[in-house]
């Protein structure tokens, strides 16, 4: 099998997206994706935004 050269190795990654997690959300107050998730009074759960404190579910 043919070792991959330096150049090979540059373009693939030139040519791969950046990949975003599946699991991140974006805040709807801000849009930003600084969001923590914790537990309600209730066990259900709620989102916080730690870059402008907006809470939601």
């Amino acid at each position: 099998m043919p070792a991959i050269t330096r150049g090979e190795v540059h373009h693939l990654r030139a040519v791969g997206a950046p990949r975003r997690k599946a699991t991140s959300l974006d805040c709807p107050s801000c849009g930003s994706s600084h969001v923590a998730q914790v537990l309600g009074d209730n066990g259900g759960v709620s989102y916080v935004c730690t870059a402008c404190g907006h809470i939601w579910s």
